[in-house]
């Protein structure tokens, strides 16, 4: 009597919608790693850096707000990479000042000028090529009078001025990112969008967060995890990065950014001219 065999029939492999969203990701991930290299610009004068040059409001006129202020903003970069990152940059007033001081990484300056760090008295809240700044740290007076010193020090001896990587780092993200570490009291939570922000040389793997409140293990930049209270719970994994912001009932998703309450509350009247308003 034959014996009859229970064989199986293979299962055919599907791919699952969560695989294709990663292969989605992935791809445009790709576009974003490649796009540098197939477009290029023409340096823009100093003052011109940006595009735009107005305020969006965001920051107090100096001739209407005598005391210190620091600022940190973000803004979509240009080119396919403002589908998945943006750039920030940073703004410093004294007491008094009757200007803003805006520090910056820009990978065209290494070339140009031997250092990618660049900074000059300029509009800390205008466009980033065409692209409305976001605020997201803001603080002013006696409070920025403590920082203020230890910020620009530390901007001066930032360590990675005489090199720039688009991806994973260093770059712009992960100059303000580093500001952050040296200068714990500024509380700096970078978003999910600020591709870089996570890079680290690979001795220090394993140290705090930005903001100063958490810790935060990454390698290279490519593969990390960081909790903290400013930051939240936060994954990244090629420089994508997702975080969940218990404490201010937000989440960041990579590409998308930040969904929920805003960063800084900011009341535009305050700073905002009518010359100014009416640009907009």
């Amino acid at each position: 009597m034959d014996r009859q065999l229970n064989v199986k029939p293979k299962k055919k492999f599907r791919l699952s919608k969560v695989a294709w969203l990663v292969f989605g990701l992935c791809y445009v991930y790709g576009i974003y790693l490649i796009e540098p290299f197939k477009i290029r610009r023409e340096p823009l004068a100093a003052s011109d850096i940006g595009g735009s040059a107005y305020s969006y409001g965001l920051a107090p006129k100096p001739e209407q707000y005598e005391g210190a202020v620091i600022q940190v903003y973000a803004a979509r970069t240009w080119g396919a990479k403002k589908i998945l990152a943006v750039h920030s940059w940073i703004a410093t007033k004294w007491h008094g000042a009757d200007h803003y001081q805006v520090s910056q990484i820009i990978g065209w300056a290494l070339n140009r000028n031997g250092t990618a760090l660049f900074t000059e008295a300029g509009i800390p809240d205008k466009s980033w090529y065409g692209n409305e700044p976001t605020l997201l740290l803001d603080k002013r007076g006696s409070e920025a009078e403590m920082l203020i010193g230890q910020v620009e020090e530390a901007i001066e001896r930032y360590p990675y001025a005489d090199t720039y990587t688009v991806w994973p780092g260093p770059n712009s993200n992960t100059f303000i990112a580093w500001l952050g570490l040296e200068v714990p009291g500024l509380g700096l939570d970078l978003p999910s969008t600020a591709i870089g922000k996570d890079w680290r040389p690979w001795k220090e793997t394993f140290g705090w967060s930005a903001s100063g409140t958490g810790m935060q293990a990454s390698v290279y930049g490519l593969l990390g995890l960081t909790a903290g209270f400013q930051e939240g719970l936060e994954v990244n994994v090629l420089g994508l990065s997702m975080e969940l912001d218990v404490f201010d009932l937000a989440l960041e998703l990579p590409a998308v950014g930040r969904v929920g309450t805003a960063p800084v509350d900011v009341d535009l009247s305050s700073s905002l001219s009518e010359p100014d308003a009416a640009g907009r």
